[in-house]
């Protein structure tokens, strides 16, 4: 595997949900550092940091290869998707280390957006060793 079907995999992953396709691209020692501070080392912490994926609806994954080498590249990805439960929003809010939205009760979860970037480390058998990720959020619309 290159970066290129790396991320089509990742996509893939994000868009369903599904968190057996994410750990399949991964070596069984894999790590996926889903900020700089904050790692999943494994299938099983993959898996169980992947579930926060089930409280996203209407997920769309853009990517663009910056660089790409025979052990991985870097790349711009761009995500959007709805916040589809309170507890999904409250992550969101935290991770950001953002207030959250002034909101009332009853008023609709917003629409999010998130831009970064990924330095993808593959092994020699084509699966990723390390995936580090660099990201912004922002209320999409």
């Amino acid at each position: 595997m290159d970066i290129h079907a790396f991320l089509a995999g990742y996509q893939r992953a994000w868009e369903t949900a599904d968190e057996e396709l994410l750990v399949g691209l991964f070596a069984p020692d894999g790590v996926y550092h889903n900020t700089p501070f904050d790692e999943q080392r494994g299938p099983e912490a993959m898996k169980r940091y992947w579930q926060r994926v089930k409280l996203q609806r209407d997920i769309a994954v853009r990517y663009e290869v910056l660089e790409a080498h025979p052990g991985g590249g870097v790349a711009r990805w761009v995500t959007t998707y709805q916040v589809a439960s309170e507890e999904m929003f409250a992550m969101w809010a935290s991770s950001t280390g953002t207030n959250m939205l002034a909101r009332k009760p009853g008023d609709p979860l917003p629409r999010l957006r998130l831009d970064g970037i990924a330095v993808v480390e593959l092994g020699p058998d084509g699966l990723c060793r390390h995936l580090r990720l660099w990201w912004h959020s922002r209320v999409d619309g």
